[in-house]
């Protein structure tokens, strides 16, 4: 996959960037550098490669999946200016 000049002019458009046509050149041998290095990437063969979460071999921390309050509902409410059974109380806006 290659990128052509007016691609680039086009992402440009839609990403509200400005580029004039020296930078869009120059974006474009860029571009096609990094394209090339990702399809190199694409000729590796990873099919024997478990997928991984860190370099090092190491196990997820689990906890129970549980449902709950948080049993934080005072703290959150410790700064507010005005509550009332764990709740914020703010002043009515629609009549």
């Amino acid at each position: 996959m290659s990128v052509d000049i007016d691609t680039v002019k086009r992402v440009a458009r839609l990403a509200r960037i400005a580029v004039d046509q020296e930078d869009a050149e120059r974006m474009t041998g860029e571009l096609n550098a990094i394209l090339g290095f990702v399809e190199q990437l694409n000729e590796v063969d990873v099919s024997n490669v478990e997928p991984m979460t860190s370099v090092i071999p190491i196990s997820m921390k689990m906890r129970a999946d549980e449902v709950t309050d948080g049993g934080k509902a005072a703290d959150v409410v410790a700064n507010a200016p005005v509550s009332g059974d764990q709740f914020f109380l703010v002043p009515k806006v629609v009549e």
